[in-house]
């Protein structure tokens, strides 16, 4: 068996961090990143710099990515039409659309309802065709929501059915808040891989400490692709609570624990976590992280 980590730091990680991080220090970290190996980037978002001041530098940042690998997919989350028409491919490969499975959050993070979200949805992949850009979807709370609580799993199986008809080839089922337990993990992917399996990544973050053992038992019911965050960084400006997205260097270690092939140095990138750690000026979350430095930086 070979997983695909999508790394997500540079995205979903830096946009809840409050030291802003220059154009310059986002592409060594990319470079960082790539030299761990790690082949699937997602880089930032044409949001409004408003909404997300971090990701201001998105229309410096993608014309300075380093294209001489073909084997790295660059992806950039697309919010609206306004975003898609700040793509640029390339360098990108790739781009992302999301949706929430809570009204009143899809309402918060995009100002519209789910209806008008997916209406967009469609015009943006729309356009993608027109520059053959693949196209992936998110769907945020799916294990429940920070204003409506439990989130339908009808909703959640409408949602993805929606966004596979409109052309996306995977959708990422997001853990926003960090608020899954093992039991509904399985319950949930048990339900949707009849109908989509081999079509859906998990997106977990590590509010309660559960992440790496959601992660397990994703892969133990078919899941192959996850996304995670260098050093645990991360959160949602619209989901108050939710922490870090389960961090990289721990579902790596995860899997090669359980001989899982990953492609992926975990020494390097555990030295590329301590850099970063060095740059934000604070302890970052990942306990592999701060095992590989208490061991004086060799994970064996």
């Amino acid at each position: 068996m070979k997983v695909k980590i999508v790394e997500v730091g540079l995205r979903d990680g830096l946009q809840n961090e409050p030291k802003m991080l220059s154009t310059d220090l986002k592409l060594e970290l990319i470079n960082r990143l790539i030299t761990a190996n790690l082949t699937n980037l997602e880089i930032t978002s044409f949001v409004h710099p408003r909404w997300i001041p971090q990701l201001a530098d998105a229309d410096q940042l993608v014309p300075k990515l380093t294209t001489t690998n073909k084997k790295i997919s660059y992806r950039a989350l697309v919010p609206n039409l306004k975003g898609m028409e700040r793509v640029k491919s390339p360098p990108l490969t790739e781009i992302a659309v999301f949706v929430s499975a809570s009204e009143t959050h899809n309402l918060k993070n995009v100002n519209g309802n789910i209806k008008s979200t997916i209406d967009q949805i469609a015009q943006i992949v729309q356009k993608a065709k027109i520059y053959a850009l693949p196209v992936r979807g998110y769907i945020s709370c799916v294990f429940g929501c920070p204003y409506e609580g439990e989130v339908s799993l009808a909703v959640v199986e409408n949602l993805c059915s929606c966004l596979f008809d409109l052309g996306v080839y995977e959708v990422s089922l997001g853990d926003t808040i960090g608020i899954a337990v093992p039991k509904q993990v399985k319950q949930v992917l048990q339900s949707l891989q009849t109908s989509f399996s081999g079509k859906l990544a998990m997106h977990f973050h590590d509010t309660r400490g559960l992440a790496l053992v959601n992660t397990y038992m994703a892969l133990e019911n078919g899941v192959t692709t996850f996304d995670s965050s260098i050093g645990g960084i991360g959160g949602c400006p619209y989901a108050p609570g939710a922490s870090g997205n389960v961090a990289t260097e721990e579902v790596i270690t995860l899997l090669h624990g359980l001989g899982v092939e990953t492609g992926i140095d975990l020494n390097t990138l555990c030295e590329t976590a301590h850099w970063l750690q060095s740059v934000l000026g604070k302890k970052l979350p990942s306990k592999v992280l701060q095992y590989y430095l208490s061991k004086g930086g060799n994970e064996g």
